[in-house]
């Protein structure tokens, strides 16, 4: 059965995760296009993530961020899009995107996380830190966040392609509930 959804698809979850090898994989899959936010607001900016934070904060990256996942949920057709790891967090973010797009959370166990993200050092919030001990602190404030999400998929352990063909199953139960729903403004139920 092929896929309804007429709104981009949007990936959240934290660092590590793999919403952008798993966005691409699922761009395939889908037919459809697929972007990045980090690289979008990089090419928007002329700078790094983190060269944004360090010279920025936060607050600000937050506000640019929001306005580059705008502008992307209005591309059409309808695209694939992996979000940074807080992007969900903010609020007016969050929002937008649960409005505008089918959102996809991808949950990861902390070990998975650690040691997929020890493998550089490009992540601003993980920078001279303990990279366990945030890890963990981040999932405790932002996994109630993330579980606001439409859909719900634990993250498949080795080849990123079992991650994507859970999504497909996932995305595909999430369709059939949402087709029955009658009005627009009701929220579909979660897939875990």
């Amino acid at each position: 059965m092929p896929l309804q959804i007429e709104k981009p698809i949007a990936l959240v979850g934290l660092m590590g995760v793999g919403k952008t090898t798993v966005g691409r994989r699922l761009s395939k899959r889908l037919g459809r296009e697929f972007d990045d936010s980090d690289d979008a607001i990089e090419q928007a900016s002329g700078r790094t993530v983190a060269g944004y934070f360090r010279d920025h904060g936060e607050a600000d990256f937050r506000d640019g961020e929001f306005r580059v996942i705008k502008r992307l949920l209005e591309v059409d057709p309808p695209l694939i899009l992996a979000t940074g790891g807080g992007a969900f967090i903010h609020p007016p973010t969050r929002e937008l995107l649960m409005k505008h797009a089918v959102v996809v959370w991808l949950k990861g166990d902390l070990e998975t996380l650690v040691e997929r993200v020890s493998r550089n050092d490009k992540r601003p919030l993980l920078r001279g830190v303990d990279k366990h001990a945030k890890m963990r602190e981040l999932m405790a404030i932002r996994h109630p966040i993330y579980a606001q999400a439409h859909v719900k998929i634990k993250i498949a352990r080795g080849p990123h392609l079992r991650t994507v063909n859970r999504v497909i199953r996932a995305l595909k139960i999430h369709d059939a509930k949402s087709s029955d729903v009658e009005t627009s403004d009701s929220k579909p139920d979660a897939v875990v």
